[in-house]
This record gives structure tokens, sequence and C-alpha cells, in this order.
């Protein structure tokens, strides 16, 4: 988690012009893909509708299909390790470095490994990473962390990228994305033909016949997993499919979510090591299975989650997001997913504020590709905030004096009548430009709209009268 407090991090975001710029450009278009995506494929909804029952039975049978797929990765020439939390699966990834001598890893997107921090515990024990996909490769030269899932670098500019490969890289200064692409491409191809040890994540693994599938639009992931001579794969144990079958559903759904492609460019699909006839690929493949907290979310109220396929949709859909973007969450899993999944792995003690950066309009689910009813988690979350004594002492207060005068009528409508004697005076053409704290927290960037002159039960009272009045003319005159 960031040092620093949610709320700082929300107000350096909201004063960041560039960060807005870039999020405007990036997931306006996103959403119009998957927009697109969606439309070309025929029976979207049902398709959509197998992909969560997909999820849900998997998740059902959970142990049993780690079981099958344990075993088809050992009889494939694989090799399965269980990590139960962070420390374990970077002990293990860095044990098996050590072991082989690898001096330089190069590395696929991995969530997963940005959950565990991988990268960090390589370098400590003296072990060069590279991140290979351009996004990753961009912010780790910026020395920053994703921002998005599937699109980590989506909070700069072409033109910071630019200064940002000037200095890092020597390259000419340009904004030109082609030029830059190519730039980081050159570099890219010496860390792939050096590199000891492939890292790369999983975006599902098959339990019927041990494969697992990475999706990637570079061609950095076919690299990292064929030329170094070991690949180590981090997979969180949610990510299954029972069949191949089950697999062609996923990817359907993935893809137009994602990038609104129909199939994205790179599909790899690896089943074990190298064979002796072939001429491409790893000699050892190693599979770490981490759980971090997973597996005590299996049957809670926030299960559900764990049907995310890391698709990002509900980030480009989010309002809350497409104002602050990533960093301003302080975890790795930025946006509604992120205001869910954080809190469900590491306690809602640390992560209190996420749940509540949320407006609830429900965006989320609506574009989820397998339905995740993420705003009805986030009210859990909530509730489980304030039985913890987390919330704040405003809200505390607040809350139940609202709910006592909200569910007296006389009382409310009392209240009613008060507020807009006392807020009228002092609105500007129907606004508040200013409120006393907390209530300050809206017009700091914002205003507020004054109290109507006649509330909304008064009017339609009168239009029901009207109304009333017009029916016994119209029937007295004929």
């Amino acid at each position: 988690m960031s040092d620093t407090a949610f709320n700082k991090r929300v107000e350096l975001a909201l004063s960041d012009s560039s960060l807005h710029i870039a999020l405007e450009r990036v997931t306006s278009r996103f959403t119009t893909l998957r927009h697109n995506g969606f439309a070309s494929l025929p029976h979207a909804d049902e398709v959509r509708d197998r992909a969560r029952l997909i999820r849900a039975h998997t998740l059902s049978r959970l142990d049993s299909y780690l079981a099958q797929f344990a075993n088809s990765v050992e009889a494939a020439g694989g090799r399965v390790h269980w990590a139960a939390d962070t420390a374990a699966a970077n002990g293990v990834v860095v044990e098996l470095a050590k072991e082989r001598g690898a001096k330089t890893v190069v590395k696929g997107k991995s969530m997963v490994s940005e959950e565990t921090h991988l990268n960090r515990a390589l370098e400590a024990a003296g072990i060069t990473v590279v991140e290979s996909d351009l996004g990753e490769y961009i912010i780790q030269l910026a020395g920053e962390t994703p921002s998005h899932i599937i699109a980590p670098a989506i909070h700069k500019t072409k033109e910071q990228v630019g200064q940002l490969l000037h200095e890092k890289l020597g390259i000419p200064l340009t904004d030109d994305p082609a030029q830059m692409t190519a730039a980081a491409r050159a570099k890219l191809r010496e860390v792939f033909l050096t590199a000891d040890m492939g890292v790369s994540g999983v975006n599902f693994g098959v339990a019927q016949t041990g494969t697992i599938c990475l999706v990637e639009n570079e061609g950095n992931g076919r690299l990292t997993t064929s030329a170094p001579r070991i690949h180590v794969a981090l997979m969180g144990i949610e990510r299954l499919v029972p069949t191949l079958d089950d697999l062609s559903i996923m990817l359907q759904v993935l893809a137009r979510s994602a990038t609104g492609q129909k199939l994205s460019v790179y599909t790899n699909l690896i089943t074990g090591p190298r064979r002796r006839e072939e001429p491409d690929g790893p000699g050892d493949l190693h599979i770490v299975l981490v759980d971090n907290g997973r597996s005590r979310i299996l049957g809670t109220r926030l299960a559900e989650i764990l049907y995310c396929v890391r698709c990002g949709a509900c980030l480009n859909a989010c309002p809350v997001y497409q104002q602050i973007g990533g960093h301003a969450y302080g975890s790795v899993y930025p946006g509604p997913v992120g205001a869910v999944l954080t809190p469900a792995l590491e306690g809602i003690d640390p992560w209190s504020e996420l749940p509540q950066a949320s407006s609830l309009c429900g965006a989320c689910r609506e574009v989820c590709p397998v339905r995740i009813d993420i705003p009805r988690m986030l009210l859990e979350l909530r509730d489980e905030s304030h039985r913890a004594g987390l919330t704040p002492l405003w809200l505390k207060v607040g809350l139940p004096i609202y709910r006592f005068v909200a569910t007296r009528p006389a009382l409310f409508k009392l209240a009613s009548t008060l507020a807009r004697w006392v807020t009228r005076p002092l609105a500007s053409q129907g606004w508040l430009t200013r409120l006393p704290p907390p209530l300050s927290g809206w017009t700091d960037h914002r205003d507020f709209p004054a109290l109507a002159a006649r509330p909304f039960s008064d009017q339609l009272r009168d239009k029901h009268r009207k109304g009333a009045k017009t029916q016994s003319y119209t029937k007295t005159s004929s």
C-alpha cells in the first residue's frame, strides 16, 4: 500500500491535467472498441452467460480442478509449485533462478508478479529483471507501478513517454509511437536473446490438459516463454477452466472486453516444456500456483470477485477511475475490481477507503464479461468496514441522524423546509459553491445544487390534483 493517504492521492490525481488527458485518450477508445467487439459476436449475451457459468462451476470445485491441473502439468513434463503467500511465491522463483545461475530474467506481463512484488525480490537477490511488455517496460524505466490492468502506462501521454525514452535510452526526442516502439523493440530483442530465465503470468490454465494460455498483442510473451532455457509461470489458483472447449468461450469474451478484438494477436497455448523433437521452447517449465488469500474468499459473499478475467473493462467504464486513474487506489489492482479484490485478499483494515471510491452506478457490472456484481460486494465491504469501526466519525454520527429524520415524514418535511430556507439565500444561480466540512469535500471540486423552491412531493401532489380536476371537468362537459 502507498504511504500517502488515500484522500491525498485522490487530490493529487484530480489536479493532474496530463493524467486526465491520458485517461480520456485511452479509456474512451477502449470503451468504443469493446462495444464494437461485442456487436460482432453472435448471441453475445448467451456467450457471456456461459462464461459466467464456467467461472462459477470451476470455483465451486476448485480443489478437484487444481489437483487435476497439477497432475496434467506433471504428466506433460512440467512441474507445479504451491505458494500459500507472496513470500512463498517469490521464494520459489528466486530459488529456481539461483539453482540455474540465472543472472538476467525477462518478464512478460503478470499481475500476480505485481501482487507479489517479484521484481523487488529478484533484484534483492542480485538478479537483473527486464519487463518485456512495452507498457510495463515504460513504467519500469520510470520507476513506477502499473495504473491499469491491461494498459500499465495508461497514465502517461505519448509526449511524456517520448521524454522518458529520450532520457533513459538516449534516443532522439519524439512523440511518434512508431519510432518509440521501434527503439524499445531494439533494446528488448537483446534481452530476449541473452536472458537466462523467462517469467510470465497465466491468463487461464486448463485442468484437463495442463495447458497454460497466455494472451497478448506484442509477441513479447511468446519470446519470453520460448527463448530462455527456463520458463516460470505465476498463476493465481482461481485462473482455471475445466476444458479446452471452456477456454474457447473465455477467449471470446476476454479479448472483446479488453481491447475490442475478436481474438488477441498472440494466443499462446503451452503444454509442458520443449520436447526432444521440437527446436524451440524452454527445457524446463515451472508453474507457481499462488493462493495469497484467494482460498479465504471462497465460500464467502465476496467469492464472486474471483470470477474476474482481468480484462480491465470495469476500469474503463468507471467514472471514478476515469477521474483519478489507477495510482490513487494505492493497490496493485485499481478500479472497481481492485476496490473489492484488494480488501478481500488483504483485509478491510488497511483498505477501508477503497469500497467508498465508487458511485455505485453499476457501469462495472454492465460491462463485465462474466457479469460480476461489483456494486453488491462494495456494499458488503462498506458494511464490513462500518462493523469494524472504520467509518469516519462524521458518517457514524450523520447517517443515524439522517435515518432517524428520513423515516419520520413530518420531521423530514420540517428539516427539508429549514434546509431550503437556509441554503437558497446562499446560492448563486441555483448552486452552492461552498459548504462547511465535511461537505466541503464536495464543493472543493464542484458546485452543489440548492434545494428546490418547492419539494418534489408538493409538485407531484399539485400535478395529481390538476389531473383530477381536468378529468372531472371532462366528464362533466360530456
